[in-house]
């Protein structure tokens, strides 16, 4: 991990002296070792049935029976990452020491299971790898060509009584990522835990003493306003709902919860059809999150803008901006599903009916498109997301238009809140962008659709939401950045290279700054080469332009004790 963590320092400098990449093998100078085949990585290729796929697409949907989802990608590439047997396992100190912390301290039983049953694996202390670091934060500037990189600090970091969890092995991994090279680290704040019993009432305690280790550490930190529920989404291992007055508030009301076409309620964020209406206690969602924001700025004044260096606002489920389309729980919805649309509460409605009758078209104003399927159908089973269906119609333009232009004007709320709240802290703002590629390659991409992104054959999505972004300053954060096309299911036409592209220049375009994440744990040199020649934002076509800047960070998911085996750091 250090060899790779290490390389992604020198990328500008490397890119500069390179050949416009016309190959994989374009920014060879920039990997660490030679990456070979492996049958793990093969996809599932075929289509899978459904139990929707004898049902009319007009007919009402029956309760979905829970079901285990589908092993991650995580799972797939595990066992090809484990220590084998008789192999030299030699690790540097502080790197066993922050494995060991993980193995023997355990918190009191909490709401997930822990990480231990990951562990189990005893290293030999005698040899130390050599350690591969970035250039000092002081020393890198504005296009001098490095790539801060920072690691994601595991859902839990902080318990629910605002303690610091397993407390000796987070100061034990801290250290080991300082000794590394890596920038700093990303933590979510949950509004959850911080604003759980009562309205203004704000319990900062255990982010207080993580940052403080952070800072002890000399590590930068990312801070995310993580105003969503924390379990039912991808890569989601603990459960941290929404504060508790929050979720009675719900519960009195649950049309604040998003809804389908069927009446399924998601409570993992607030409808952002009552953003602007006093629904909670009196205030209205954005008054609590800007708030919650402000709250954060008064306790952290002393650390933002040195240690606290970025403030990742979120705004929607996983902090991404979009609709929850495409919720795990339950095994509502299956990769590669293509989602459903979430504009069914009284509030959406409202305003759905509201803007068809400003168009002239009352009839669109009572609901979405009843012949979009269900969560785990494909476009091609749809009449309205089929290659020429109802999304390329006069009725398709005016809902998708509506559907999208609802989750940018929220987008336009919170930023604006944050701009107030986080101006002249010296703090940098971002936001998250779901990487959604699968169906891609589809005329209609649906599953894009159906999260609130207006992308098709025929429309950039993401330019309008990289010119709002720009228009507060705001950094562009997108997801999927190590993964390659031929690493997927080809049936389902996903391209997450060409969707990364695509927002490449969306952001170019914009001018504004962006960011990067990998989607899924990743130990592997392919998705390692992937990040390091993503995260240069050069594209074929910019031939021997130096000017490109690459990305201005990249952050890894995420921490644990599998990122401290000695395979990851030699």
């Amino acid at each position: 991990m250090a060899l790779q963590i290490g390389s992604l320092g020198n990328i500008v400098a490397n890119c500069k002296s390179s050949a416009p990449e016309t190959s994989s093998d374009a920014s060879s100078s920039l990997i660490t070792a030679q990456w070979k085949p492996s049958t793990g990585l093969n996809c599932r290729t075929h289509r899978p049935k459904t139990e929707f796929d004898a049902l009319p697409l007009t007919a009402a949907s029956p309760p979905l029976s829970p079901c285990s989802p589908s092993p991650t990608s995580e799972d797939r590439f595990r066992k090809f990452f484990q220590p084998q047997s008789g192999q030299n396992s030699s690790i540097r100190a502080d790197l066993s020491v922050a494995c060991q912390a993980f193995d023997v301290q355990t918190q009191a039983p909490s709401t997930t299971a822990d990480w231990q049953p990951e562990l189990g694996l005893q290293f030999d202390n005698s040899n130390e790898v050599k350690q591969h670091a970035l250039p000092s934060s002081t020393a890198r500037k504005h296009g001098s060509g490095g790539v801060p990189v920072f690691v994601m600090l595991p859902l839990d970091s902080i318990t629910h009584n605002n303690t610091v969890n397993r407390r000796k092995a987070m100061n034990a991994s801290l250290q080991a990522l300082k000794s590394a090279g890596v920038e700093g680290i990303m933590m979510d704040v949950w509004w959850g835990l911080v604003e759980r019993e009562a309205p203004g009432q704000y319990n900062w305690s255990g982010y207080r003493e993580l940052l403080e280790m952070a800072k002890k550490h000399g590590l930068k930190v990312q801070a995310v306003m993580s105003f969503h529920q924390c379990g039912g989404n991808v890569g989601d291992s603990v459960t941290i709902p929404l504060p508790k007055w929050a979720v009675e508030e719900i519960d009195r009301d649950n049309d604040l919860a998003y809804t389908d076409q069927w009446g399924r309620r998601n409570y993992e964020y607030i409808s952002l059809g009552c953003d602007e209406l006093p629904v909670l206690k009196g205030r209205t969602p954005v008054q609590c999150y800007a708030d919650f924001m402000r709250s954060f700025k008064e306790n952290f004044q002393d650390l933002l803008g040195e240690t606290i260096v970025e403030v990742q606002v979120g705004m929607g489920p996983a902090g991404e901006l979009r609709y929850p389309s495409y919720p795990e729980a339950n095994g509502t919805w299956r990769f590669p599903g293509i989602g459903a649309f979430q504009c069914n509460d009284k509030y959406m409605l409202a305003k759905l009916k509201a803007a068809a009758e400003a168009a002239g078209r009352e009839k669109w104003g009572h609901g979405g498109p009843s012949d979009a399927g269900h969560y785990n159908n494909w476009p091609e089973d749809t009449p309205f997301f089929k290659r020429e269906g109802g999304w390329n119609s006069a009725y398709g333009e005016f809902f998708l238009g509506w559907y999208s232009g609802m989750l940018l004007e929220h987008g336009e709320r919170i930023l604006t809140a944050a701009e107030g709240v986080f101006k002249g802290t010296g703090a940098k703002l971002s936001g998250k962008v779901a990487g959604i590629h699968w169906h891609y390659g589809t005329r209609s991409h649906a599953p894009e659709l159906t999260a609130g992104y207006y992308n098709t054959r025929n429309r950039d999505g993401y330019f309008p939401v990289a010119k709002m972004f720009a228009r507060h300053g705001v950094v562009f954060n997108f997801t999927c950045i190590e993964m390659k096309d031929y690493e997927q299911p080809g049936d389902a036409q996903c391209s997450p290279e060409k969707l990364i592209k695509q927002v490449v220049l969306a952001t170019r375009k914009a001018g504004v700054p962006l960011a990067g994440e990998n989607a899924l744990p990743r130990y592997d040199e392919d998705a390692h080469t992937q990040i390091v020649n993503n995260a240069s934002l050069r594209l074929a076509e910019d031939g021997g332009n130096d000017m490109v800047e690459p990305m201005c960070a990249f952050t890894y998911l995420r921490m644990g004790p599998q990122l401290f085996q000695s395979d990851n750091w030699r």
